[in-house]
This record gives structure tokens, C-alpha cells and sequence, in this order.
């Protein structure tokens, strides 16, 4: 553990290190601040000056002269050897050596650590990106940013456009790195307005994938296994299933019947997967016996109890591909449709079970186009019916 008080003018090389590996396997600021005994603004600080990018580690050339090769000058100075017979030992030109004592204080002055502490400084080379090397690419990327392109449908459009200018190629990630490390100075922040995320700060997909475990939900059957008369609608009782989140951490359950649209809310109070499982089953109990027989669902951690509910339901549960909400097109819907009733930024938490129940029936009794101008209500109504 590295321990920083205050706020440092510059950070050390130890220092930057933690900051970057910490970044790096996806923890917070927040974690990282208290791992590090800093100021979160400190830290929050330190990742904004590089748009969330980490540095490069800066490796020595296998041809410069090492610390030890330094040590190995300074010992033969303070001994009196002669420059030829320094530079023998080492299997150096002796121009080499005299050029580092001469750069260096001289023979009367020459330190190994300094001199190598200098080395390393005077190595470090501002070179331009490939986007400020090349104008007129710049000017391209900024005009397709603007229009709403995504950086890899510029990469992978510009040797379609032009074939024969081998200048004219950029990959995605230097489009990103000159977006967030604005001290390249090429591309305007201005422009990650149009990205399709709007992140203050560049994430690595390992720190993505080390900070989000979505997709790692135990013993999960996938959608691709699921019975073709789910996916066809051609018979009532599959649902899907989702929350619906708001503001202060608060959620609603959304549940929704395939074929007739029919939606079931539920209060829930908190995230976490005991709350929501139990949401879940009380949810189902409501229904008439076998109307619900399979539930589909995103790969969210708060489904992780999904063999509880299984258990308690007999109702067969499907997880949608990683990052794949599209595979629940009508729950995705209902959730756009519930937006009208519980707006983005509204806190759900005090709204009763009462109140979600009377805006279930407002949709289920509006007639729908998908479902021929009739009402969700009405189509499972004809359906448990039939079934007596």
C-alpha cells in the first residue's frame, strides 16, 4: 500500500503505478481513494488528467546504458582507469563513455544514479499521435464523430473510401485516446457528445469486465435453448422479466407475457437478489396456476437466485445473451411504454403496490397495434378461457 496525504503535486512512479493497476482491474475511485488513504478528488483528479486513460510504462532500449553499466563508469573514474579500458569492460565504444561523462559533470563530478536519473528524463519524447501527423485523416474522423459515427464505423469505413491512401487508416482506440487524453490536442472534447456512451473518463474492457460481473450468473440456461413455441408466440405463458430503475438506487419488477403483452409490476425494495427473487415469486403466485411457464431474463447479478424461484415457481427460467437486452424486445418495450407513468429521475421507492397495480391495468387495457387494435387483457383473457 502506497500512502498519500494531501494532494501531491506529482505523483511518483510507485504511486502512478498503483493508481493505474487499481484502475486497471476495475475498482472505483472510491475504493481506490481508500486504498491509497487519499482524497477522492485527489484520485478523481489524477484519472481526469488522462481522460481515464493509463499511461504507457516506459521500458529502457536494450542498446542504452544501464544502471549498472553507470555504476560500472563511476567505479573506473574513481579508480583512475582510463576511458578505452572502461569502455573494454563494458564491450563499449569508448566514444560512448566519454560522450556519458562528458553530458554528465565529468570526470570530476560523474554519479551513477544521477546520471542515469538524467538518462531516463532526457529519453522521454513527446511524439505526436497519428491523428496530428495526419491532418487531413483528423478532419475526416472529427466530420463522421460529429455526424454520430461510432469510432469503429470510421475505422473500419476509411479503406472503403480510400483504397488507395494508406495514411488514411485509424483504429478505433486512437480515436478514443485522442478524444479523452485531450493533451494530444487533435480531436475536441466537445466531440464525445456524439460518442453512443457519454463516459467523463475512457474504461479499458478489462476494467470493464473486472468491475461489472454480469454474464457470470451460475448454472444459467441460455435463451438459444429455449423452446421454439417461446420464441414463435405462438402459445401463451412465457414472460419476460426486468427492472425498471429510478432514482436513489430504486427499482420496480417488470414482468411481461409474450404473446399478449400482458404486464405484471411489483414493488422491490432494494437490488439485491434476495429481495428480487422473492418480488419475483410473490409476482407469479398472483397469476392463475400454469400461466406462467418460462421467464425469460437479462444477466443482471440480482437474477443470480434464479434456481430459488424455479424451485418455488416450477416456472423455467432463460437468460438472454451478455449485453443482449434486444433478446427481450417486448419487456424493453413495456419499460419504454412504463417511462410515461415513472419518468427518468423519479424516485420509485414510495410508490405502492396500489399504484403500480392501477398502472398494469391502464396498459393491459389499451388496445395495442401488435395485438390487432385489441387489448393485452383481452387476448389472455380468451386464453385462460379456453384452457378453463
Amino acid at each position: 500500500m502506497t500512502e498519500l496525504r494531501g494532494r501531491p503535486r506529482r505523483w511518483s512512479r510507485e504511486q502512478e503505478r498503483e493508481l493505474w493497476d487499481r484502475r486497471k482491474r476495475g475498482e472505483s475511485v472510491t475504493q481506490i481513494a481508500a486504498a491509497m488513504i487519499a482524497p477522492v478528488d485527489t484520485i478523481r483528479t489524477a484519472l481526469r488528467r488522462r481522460g481515464g486513460i493509463a499511461p504507457r510504462p516506459r521500458t529502457r532500449a536494450a542498446r542504452a546504458l544501464s544502471l549498472a553499466d553507470r555504476e560500472e563508469i563511476s567505479r573506473g573514474l574513481a579508480t583512475g582507469r582510463s576511458l578505452r579500458a572502461i569502455a573494454r569492460t563494458l564491450g563499449r565504444p569508448t566514444s560512448t563513455v566519454s560522450r556519458e561523462i562528458a553530458r554528465n559533470g565529468g570526470r570530476q563530478h560523474y554519479r551513477a544514479t544521477a546520471a542515469d536519473t538524467a538518462a531516463w528524463r532526457r529519453a522521454a519524447r513527446p511524439k505526436p499521435c497519428w491523428l496530428a501527423a495526419h491532418p487531413a485523416l483528423c478532419a475526416v474522423v472529427a466530420a463522421k464523430l460529429a455526424d454520430g459515427w461510432s469510432p469503429a464505423q470510421i475505422s473500419g469505413w476509411l479503406p472503403t473510401a480510400y483504397p488507395n491512401e494508406s495514411t488514411m487508416r485509424v483504429s478505433p482506440e486512437t480515436i478514443y485516446r485522442s478524444l479523452y487524453l485531450q493533451a494530444r490536442g487533435v480531436l475536441k472534447k466537445e466531440l464525445t457528445a456524439h460518442l453512443r456512451r457519454h463516459r467523463g473518463l475512457r474504461r479499458s474492457r478489462q476494467a470493464a469486465r473486472g468491475a461489472d460481473a454480469r454474464g457470470r450468473i451460475l448454472d444459467a440456461v441460455s435463451i438459444a435453448e429455449r423452446p421454439a413455441t417461446v420464441a414463435d408466440r405462438a402459445v401463451p405463458g412465457h414472460w419476460e422479466g426486468d427492472l425498471l430503475a429510478g432514482a436513489r438506487n430504486s427499482y420496480i419488477v417488470t414482468l411481461v407475457e409474450r404473446r399478449s403483452r400482458f404486464v405484471l409490476l411489483a414493488t422491490v425494495p432494494n437490488k439485491d437478489t434476495v429481495s428480487v427473487t422473492a418480488a419475483l415469486i410473490r409476482a407469479v403466485q398472483h397469476l392463475p396456476a400454469g400461466l406462467m411457464t418460462s421467464l425469460t431474463l437479462d444477466r443482471g447479478r440480482e437474477f443470480s437466485q434464479h434456481h430459488q424461484f424455479s424451485l418455488a415457481t416450477e416456472v423455467a427460467v432463460f437468460f438472454c445473451d451478455p449485453q443482449s437486452p434486444w433478446q427481450r424486445g417486448s419487456n424493453e418495450n413495456t419499460n419504454g411504454l412504463l417511462r410515461q407513468y415513472f419518468p427518468h429521475g423519479m424516485d420509485l421507492a414510495p410508490v405502492s403496490q396500489l399504484t403500480l397495480d392501477a398502472v398494469a391495468h391502464s396498459l393491459n387495457t389499451r388496445p395495442r397495434k401488435t395485438l390487432g387494435f385489441r387489448t393485452p387483457a383481452e387476448v389472455l383473457a380468451d386464453y385462460v378461457a379456453s384452457t378453463g
